[in-house]
Order: C-alpha cells, then sequence, then structure tokens
C-alpha cells in the first residue's frame, strides 16, 4: 500500500538515492554540485521554514518523494519531485504533487511555481495535467528548463480544482 508522510530523519540516508536515480534514468543530472545541499539538512531547507517535505513509501520502502519551499508568505515553490525508475507511472508522484498543493493552500500560499528539466517530458505531462501553466523556458546550471506555475484556490481536490 502506497503511503505518504513527512520527511523524518532517518529519511536521510535514502535521499541521494531517491533523488539520483529518476535522474540517472533520464540522463538529466551532471553531477554532484551545491544544487544538492538542500538534500543534507531537509528540516533547514524545507520543515523550519514553512514548508513540507513528503516521502512517498510503498510496502515500507521510500519509492518518491517531494517538497515544498515557501518563497514569501503567499509564493511557494515546489522542489525535488521524484519517483523512482520502476514504480513510476503508478500514480505516486501525481498524489505527492497533490498532498503538497493541499499544505500550500492550508498554509496560506496561492501561487506555486517550479522548474523541470526538458528532457523530463513524463514531469511536464504531470504537471500540464494537473493544472499547471508553463511560464517561461531557459536553462539551469547549463541544462535547459522549463518553468511552471499554478494558481491555488482554498480547495484542492486531487490536484484537478486548484487552479484558479
Amino acid at each position: 500500500m502506497f503511503e505518504i508522510r513527512r520527511y523524518l530523519p532517518d529519511d536521510s540516508p535514502y535521499l541521494m538515492q531517491l533523488h539520483l536515480a529518476p535522474m540517472l534514468h533520464t540522463g538529466a543530472y551532471h553531477g554532484p554540485g551545491p544544487w544538492d545541499d538542500d538534500l543534507q539538512d531537509v528540516p533547514v531547507a524545507y520543515l523550519n521554514s514553512g514548508g513540507e517535505f513528503l516521502i512517498g513509501v510503498l510496502d515500507g520502502v521510500a519509492v518518491a518523494m517531494g517538497a515544498v519551499r515557501r518563497l514569501t508568505d503567499t509564493q511557494g515553490e515546489i522542489k525535488r519531485m521524484r519517483v523512482l525508475p520502476e514504480f513510476q507511472g503508478r500514480g505516486y508522484g501525481r498524489a505527492i504533487l497533490a498532498a503538497l498543493e493541499q499544505f500550500a493552500v492550508a498554509a496560506g500560499m496561492t501561487t506555486l511555481i517550479l522548474e523541470t528539466g526538458a528532457v523530463l517530458v513524463g514531469a511536464q505531462q504531470l504537471y500540464l495535467s494537473n493544472g499547471w501553466v508553463e511560464t517561461q523556458r531557459g536553462t539551469v546550471e547549463g541544462l535547459p528548463c522549463i518553468y511552471f506555475e499554478k494558481q491555488l484556490t482554498s480547495t484542492v481536490d486531487g490536484g484537478q480544482g486548484t487552479a484558479g
């Protein structure tokens, strides 16, 4: 059974595997660097500043993760959306995204933004099918990326009714 729960300190040892496996699988990873520093201290990077970090667990094994980082009182940024390659296509990413959107609404955020790699077609489809709108294209650390935004309302029903 798939469950979503908040990050726990015991999750630290396998966060990099959850991060790297999907990135390596798609060719979107270009090596270690300061862009991975948030995974070294999740409480400081996300939880202590009004954000959230969720872990998706299937039969006791962490298979997915995602986070929202508070940028302002009303704006947040979706980060670290990952599903291990062998578990993709089962709705786990969609469930994590919906839970993060629900958290954002409850926390008073009205706008969410994110960026994803241009090679991550599955991620792009996930966001577009959940009411996200592409706002621009650019590069991050030399890799082509796509920026998305979503306006939130006070009712979230699994990600389908949150676009305002």
